[in-house]
């Protein structure tokens, strides 16, 4: 029998949500409607510097009750793990919380400029290196994490996103961080988060769904939150309230065929009926 039930909404937050944790105007407002109408939300976030606990808390400030419905780049990443795995992050808290969260052991980090870390690095086999958004990275954060990959460290990437949308413009992102370990250490990384198939894994745990068919996806980089649509087969709804201009979110939907261009959250939530 086909499912009649509402449709999960997957969500983006930068540029969606909220901009450098400021709230988009309507955006709480379109996120209380949707779920009123009984859809079940779903925040899926490349952001991986964040603890979980952290986003669900700047969530809640806003107006935006979270719990148990965060889902990151960090978290995605982890299921690449397994328990006992010696790991480097070259991230922030949000990264240290999803790998010890999978049982692995955070043994050193890249920015980590004691001689404990020396000794580590050269003392201890590295397993893998996650690597996410972090502004502490610099040339010796590089020398450390790119030597841990040559001797036979996985290289992980939370995500590949080479910019990060805030209040001020657009900033390096974690993908910019990625590409110069990936190139000064001569490997290809897995990268865990949108649009890639192991955040799609993770949302389907959390939803116990096997098909996304019937899911929507809101995003505002078609790179990255359109891409994962395809991905997971869902539906894709892209915003102008982040990086994409109304022109160029125009482009992208006659070139690649997605379903829909809103200006923002309000805007999707009207076209599904439950917002006037």
């Amino acid at each position: 029998m086909p499912d009649n039930s509402p449709a999960p909404i997957l969500c983006d937050l930068d540029g969606v949500v909220w901009l450098s944790h400021q709230s988009i105007p309507g955006s709480v407002e379109a996120i209380a409607a949707l779920r009123a109408a009984g859809h079940r939300v779903l925040f899926v976030t490349n952001n991986s510097y964040s603890t979980v606990e952290t986003q669900q808390a700047t969530l809640a400030s806003i107006g935006i009750p979270a719990v148990g419905d965060v889902l990151t780049a960090a978290g995605a990443a982890a299921t690449l793990l397994r328990s006992g795995q010696r790991v480097m992050v070259a991230g922030g808290p949000g990264v240290v919380e999803a790998v010890t969260g999978v049982g692995a052991l955070v043994v050193a980090r890249s920015d980590d400029n004691s001689s404990k870390a020396d000794q580590l690095r050269t003392d201890q086999e590295i397993d893998a290196v996650v690597v996410g958004f972090h502004r502490t990275f610099n040339f010796e954060s590089l020398q450390r994490a790119s030597r841990a990959v040559r001797s036979g460290a996985m290289l992980i990437g939370t995500n590949s996103d080479a910019t990060y949308p805030t209040g001020d413009g657009l900033i390096p992102g974690g993908g910019s961080i990625l590409a110069a370990v990936a190139t000064a250490s001569g490997v290809e990384p897995v990268i865990a988060g949108k649009p890639n198939a192991p955040m799609g894994e993770l949302v389907r745990r959390t939803l116990k769904l096997t098909s996304l068919e019937n899911c929507w996806m809101i995003g505002d980089r078609y790179s990255t939150d359109g891409a994962f649509a395809k991905t997971i087969g869902a539906k894709f709804a892209l915003v102008t309230s982040g990086v994409s201009s109304q022109t160029d979110a125009e482009r992208l939907r006659e070139a690649n065929k997605f379903e829909l261009v809103v200006k923002n959250l309000p805007e999707f939530a009207a076209h599904l009926g439950v917002l006037v």
